[in-house]
């Protein structure tokens, strides 16, 4: 038997350990390695602060519409066989809409003809009647009450003629009232009827708008209407276009309110230099008044609140740093501020609460060309549409 002291490890095997060691040693060292840091560069949406004496007292939503609008209609009852326009389609003066079925209508023409032709024929008789007795009693040969009562019949049948052509010519208007033509230049805004529908006379089956000025149509609360109506400067721009305002003037205030929305509905005269207004666009109208001193506005989304501390984000060099502010009103939906920021500074819109002092930031639209951080891609939150940029 061996005793177990007599055992001892074999030379070639001492130094496994060792190498272990030394290789473990080698990765940990490897693993430790930190990787270098990046630095945070949040893009941003923002604005430059401008200061502008015009305060908006109240803006409302409207629709551009035509100012005049017609609802046409058959002006006889019938059959609708075919339409010719759609929603959209520019028209022309005299151009064809839709057209009815008019073979009853000729039918009723053909009868008035017919029943001119007869009174025509009864005319003729009368008349060569009332000849021939003149000539008779020009002989004494008939008394002068006969010859009377012929001269009367042939009045009689003169005033039938006439009767039976008023009716065939009202009849043959009515037979080219079955084609239905635009009375004006413009634009087909909707169709109420389509072919093979029977309507009355004087249905609205095609709405055209007519081309030439247009205006904004919204409706103002009761409460408003009379502080509104004061006020001169007012002007409109387009959802589609909000940083293009114009001046608008006010045509109609209607005097009784709509009794559905129970607002009072005015129309905004839109001038030509809005020329980019459609139909059907969505447009905002602003009522605004002067005030004594320059005001600075942002947007809600711009304000930072920390420790009963109202304060802005000021882009400088390519960071930010957190300004006090003083809020002086409320303009719309913006915030009138008192002081604490100049025009010309340019100022973070919206993400403010992810924002630290000193940190470095890019303005969206000036550096289209180079992508934005990961990083700050997925921190991205929504900007308003008034301001001209979102913090990310």
């Amino acid at each position: 038997m061996y005793s177990l002291k007599n055992l001892r490890p074999s030379s070639s095997l001492s130094g496994i350990p060792a190498l272990a060691l030394c290789a473990a040693a080698v990765l940990l060292g490897g693993c430790g390695k930190q990787p270098e840091k990046t630095e945070d560069i949040r893009p941003v949406r923002a604005i430059v602060l401008q200061a502008s004496d015009i305060d908006v007292d109240a803006e409302f939503s409207g629709e551009v519409r035509a100012r005049v609008e017609s609802r046409l209609g058959f002006r006889v009852p019938g059959k609708i066989v075919s339409r010719s326009v759609e929603v959209g389609s520019v028209v022309k003066k005299g151009q064809q809409l839709m057209q009815l079925d008019p073979q009853d209508l000729k039918l009723s023409q053909a009868q008035a003809l017919a029943s001119l032709r007869a009174a025509e024929t009864a005319r003729d008789f009368a008349k060569a009647e009332l000849k021939r007795y003149q000539d008779l009693k020009a002989q004494n040969f008939v008394a002068q009450t006969i010859l009377d009562s012929k001269d009367s019949a042939y009045k009689s049948a003169q005033a039938n003629v006439e009767a039976a052509q008023a009716g065939y010519r009202a009849q043959a208007n009515q037979a080219g009232y079955a084609a239905l033509v635009s009375d004006v230049d413009g634009v087909v805004t909707a169709v109420d009827a389509e072919a093979g529908q029977v309507v009355a006379a004087g249905t609205p089956v095609v709405r055209v708008a007519k081309a030439g000025e247009r205006e904004i149509v919204i409706g103002i609360p009761e409460d408003k209407v009379d502080a509104l109506k004061s006020i001169s400067d007012v002007r409109v721009r387009l959802w589609a276009n909000p940083q293009h305002a114009v001046p608008g003037k006010i045509r109609e205030i209607s005097p009784a309110a709509d009794p559905a929305t129970r607002t009072y509905t005015v129309k905004v005269t839109i001038p030509d230099s809005l020329a980019e207004a459609k139909l059907g666009m969505t447009a905002v109208v602003e009522f605004a008044s002067r005030t004594a001193q320059p005001q600075i506005k942002v947007p809600l989304t711009a304000l930072h609140y920390e420790k009963a501390t109202t304060s802005v984000w000021v882009v400088e060099g390519g960071a930010v740093k957190l300004v006090p502010v003083t809020p002086g009103g409320v303009a719309g939906n913006d915030i009138v501020l008192a002081s604490g920021v100049k025009p010309g500074h340019t100022i973070v819109t919206a993400g403010v609460n992810v924002l630290k002092p000193g940190q470095k930031v890019k303005i969206l639209g000036e550096e289209l060309s180079k992508p934005a951080a990961p990083a700050a891609a997925t921190a991205a939150t929504t900007a308003p549409a008034k301001p001209a940029g979102a913090a990310k």
